[in-house]
């Protein structure tokens, strides 16, 4: 799976998680009469804006990357480094111009 695709399909899920998250804890009956809307304003209480709200925003755009991280990581995996690559790194010891104590100068 292309990195670029699963880092994309990720913000988007994690976007989408958080405006569902917060509309659907702005439609439940206890929230909307905390912000005003019981009788006569009763149970007023604008400090939800402060305290739910991050936490829902929060959980609602991190629950879904998560699990999305671990269905790509599980159904993808990590590609598997090629052992029959040829390695261009050469030990000092190998090298002509190589101090002999490992030191340059």
């Amino acid at each position: 799976m292309n990195r670029n695709a699963v880092a994309c399909g990720g913000c988007v899920l994690s976007l989408v998680g958080a405006l569902a998250a917060t509309l659907l804890w702005l439609s439940s009956a206890r929230t909307r009469i905390h912000l005003g809307h019981g009788f006569e304003d009763e149970g007023l209480d604008l400090g939800v804006l402060f305290t739910e709200l991050p936490l829902v925003f929060l959980a609602g755009a991190l629950g879904p990357t998560l699990v999305y991280a671990l269905l790509a990581r599980a159904l993808g995996g990590r590609p598997k480094p090629d052992d029959h690559q040829p390695d261009d790194h050469q030990p000092n010891e190998h090298r002509p111009d190589a101090h002999p104590s490992g030191r340059h100068g």
